[in-house]
């Protein structure tokens, strides 16, 4: 998917949705004042979200575990830079038309992203792309069992994803367990070959 959605519009976008794990909301709350590529990091303080008769609104986390720092990768902070780069274009094409927000992520005139827009434009791209349809959501789900897959500790996959538990983390990516605990039995297996060779060996 990163190779294929490269150069899209959203391209950066979606790079760090995918190499964070991060909400929808929280990336479309971004601002540049909270993201450090020297140290490659980002801080979570607020989610973007549309809030009836009052429009789009930064809301502030609703768990302390949501307000988080987030390391990123270095193809994370790559895409940001891409993005930083394609934002200064973008503001001198708008010239006294753009709207300074200070946002990450923006329209063509510098205003933040409607939500739903990300939603509706993203199965579009993955057609255009030949890639199977799945929701914006999903890349958070993918990037969880990815994590998992790789072994990386329920702990920190959970503080990653700013969930409030780790048995939250567990619950929702239940699927991955089995294969887990498969791996972990295989672990046992060899262990326990090793320490009956190594007796076996002092034993002759």
């Amino acid at each position: 998917m990163l190779v294929a959605l490269p150069d899209s519009t959203n391209g950066p976008l979606i790079a760090v949705a995918v190499l964070t794990g991060l909400r929808r909301g929280e990336l479309l709350g971004l601002k540049w004042e909270n993201v450090d590529l020297e140290r490659g990091e980002i801080s979570i303080v607020c989610s973007l979200q549309r809030v009836r008769w009052h429009g789009l609104v930064a809301v502030p986390p609703k768990t302390d575990t949501s307000r988080r720092l987030v390391p990123l990768p270095p193809q994370a902070v790559e895409a940001l830079r891409e993005q930083r780069r394609r934002q200064l274009l973008a503001r001198l094409k708008a010239g006294p038309l753009w709207n300074e927000g200070g946002w990450v992520f923006t329209t063509a005139l510098g205003n933040p992203i409607q939500p739903s827009d990300v939603s509706r434009r993203f199965p579009r791209l993955l057609e255009k792309a030949g890639l199977p349809r799945i929701r914006f959501h999903d890349l958070r789900h993918t990037t969880a069992t990815l994590l998992l897959s790789e072994r990386v500790h329920p702990k920190i996959v959970a503080a990653l994803l700013g969930h409030s538990t780790v048995q939250l983390t567990l619950d929702t990516y239940s699927h991955v367990v089995p294969s887990l605990a498969r791996e972990a039995a295989a672990v046992l297996g060899r262990v326990a070959s090793k320490t009956a060779s190594s007796e076996r060996t002092a034993g002759s």
